[in-house]
């Protein structure tokens, strides 16, 4: 698969990896310096994941990142001094303070939905968004992300499947970097590939080095594309590793020393590095004008993140709930005919029609609700020559005969099946005897009266039956 990229697109991809780890590198810095009030999640070793398929997307397209996909907020055009100020919980964050991670979003302009702690919930979440924007004739694909041991959760696969029966618009990305929080995916997952999940839901998959950036984004490239033009959802598997722990409190011991010696030995921005180098598209003087374009951001978004104020304890009842348009005034943005969605365009006929199956002629003449694959369809039937016995169905020759000769001949048919089987079947009923007969030869003890007569009615009762 060729990517197409421009020369400046190979630049921009190796500028959002080296601006992603420069990000967290500073927020390990303020969180050690205890400027940090929530949790940080470290991405390291998985840059090329976040920002790869994060830039295969357009702009109108919409995605939902997970804690460690920073990369892909970054490419949407999130500033860092966002990112900063959302950990710092400063009033001037998108949250306005209220949350100390990565859970925010930007519905208006950017396009971005925010993260969900529940991991799996973002899979259903943005199927509705890709069903919402087809709806609206937008023609946009929406992308999430979920890691190996999020792939266990039953939203995962309900979501999937959902996403796969509607067709959605819809990529998934399943980072694959060895390790659910302390547990390594041979013990979570029966599974070489994870991609194979896909399979269960009839949903195309990828499997790609997750350290490879231009390996990345070029499926991801075409998995957008192919959903965009109607193909459905797909599954893309990044095999990846994450070299530092669940989160900073983490010091991941339990990795094989072995495994991060090899997985460091392949750093994803050193690998793209060398590519660029070879191709002649990044040298050391680009490389250090970029390095000092990065250290000069960042160090302005830190002094405004640092500077920006804590919230007032006043605000802690305000924007708990969404009150309407005081909150936001997001309109659905239509791209077609209302008119085309709405009845009577809209309606549709509930008739349901399978091939094998729904109305047809029963062998009485009259309508049958259900037939087999092997009659004739209604639209095909034509009105039988005169004298012909209309069929319904293909039947054996044999079978044919048969029929014919006992609509010929009824009386001989009548006879031989009244003859023999009823006599045997009247042999089987001993003959009944009156009641009253029965009575006499056998009278009850004087005792037993009642209990002789009501036997008496009752057996009166069935023989009048």
């Amino acid at each position: 698969m060729k990517n197409g990229l421009m020369r400046q697109q190979y630049l921009d991809l190796y500028y959002f990896m080296r601006l992603n780890r420069a990000v967290e590198d500073m927020m390990v810095k303020l969180f050690r310096q205890n400027k940090i009030v929530g949790g940080l999640y470290s991405s390291l070793g998985q840059e090329a994941v976040s920002v790869g398929t994060a830039y295969a997307l357009e702009k109108k397209d919409w995605l939902a990142p997970m804690i460690r996909n920073i990369g892909a907020l970054l490419v949407k055009g999130v500033p860092p001094r966002d990112i900063f100020m959302q950990h710092m919980a400063k009033y001037d964050s998108p949250t306005k303070g209220k949350d100390g991670t990565s859970h925010f979003g930007d519905l208006e302009n950017l396009h971005i939905v925010s993260p969900i702690s529940m991991l799996g919930d973002l899979i259903p979440v943005m199927t509705g968004v890709a069903m919402a924007g087809r709806y609206l004739g937008q023609k946009i694909v929406a992308m999430t992300w979920i890691g190996d041991g999020g792939s266990s959760t039953g939203v995962f696969h309900e979501g999937l499947n959902f996403a796969a029966v509607q067709k959605a618009p819809f990529v998934l990305v399943l980072e694959n970097n060895q390790w659910a929080y302390s547990t390594p995916v041979k013990r979570q997952v029966p599974l070489e590939n994870l991609a194979d999940r896909g399979k269960a839901y009839g949903i195309s998959s990828y499997t790609v080095d997750g350290n490879d950036v231009l390996a990345v984004y070029t499926a991801a490239k075409e998995a957008v594309d192919r959903a965009r033009n109607g193909e459905g959802p797909i599954l893309i598997e990044v095999k990846t590793f994450r070299r530092l722990g669940h989160a900073q409190h983490d010091p991941a011991e339990y990795v094989p020393k072995e495994m991060r010696a090899y997985w460091e030995a392949r750093d994803p921005i050193l690998l793209y590095e060398t590519f660029l180098t070879g191709e002649k598209l990044l040298d050391e003087k680009s490389k250090k004008e970029m390095e000092e374009k990065i250290e000069k951001l960042l160090s302005a978004e830190r002094d405004f993140a640092e500077n920006s104020p804590m919230p007032p304890a006043e605000f802690a009842e305000q924007g708990v709930y969404c009150t309407g348009d005081d909150c936001h005034k997001i309109r659905p943005k239509w791209e077609r005919p209302i008119a085309e969605v709405t009845p009577p365009r809209s309606s549709v006929a509930a008739v349901w029609t399978v091939e094998g199956f729904g109305s047809g002629k029963g062998s009485g003449g009259g309508s049958a609700p259900f037939h087999f694959g092997d009659t004739q369809k209604s639209e095909e039937k034509t009105e039988p020559a005169t004298g012909e016995k209309p069929k319904d169905t293909e039947v054996s020759e044999a079978v044919a005969e048969t029929i014919d000769s006992a609509v010929a001949k009824p009386g001989k048919v009548a006879g031989k099946v009244s003859a023999k089987p009823a006599a045997k079947i009247t042999a089987k009923i001993p003959a009944k005897t009156p009641a009253n007969a029965r009575a006499k030869s056998h009278p009850a003890p004087k005792k037993s009266a009642k209990p002789a007569v009501a036997s008496s009615k009752t057996q009166a009762r069935k023989a009048g039956r």
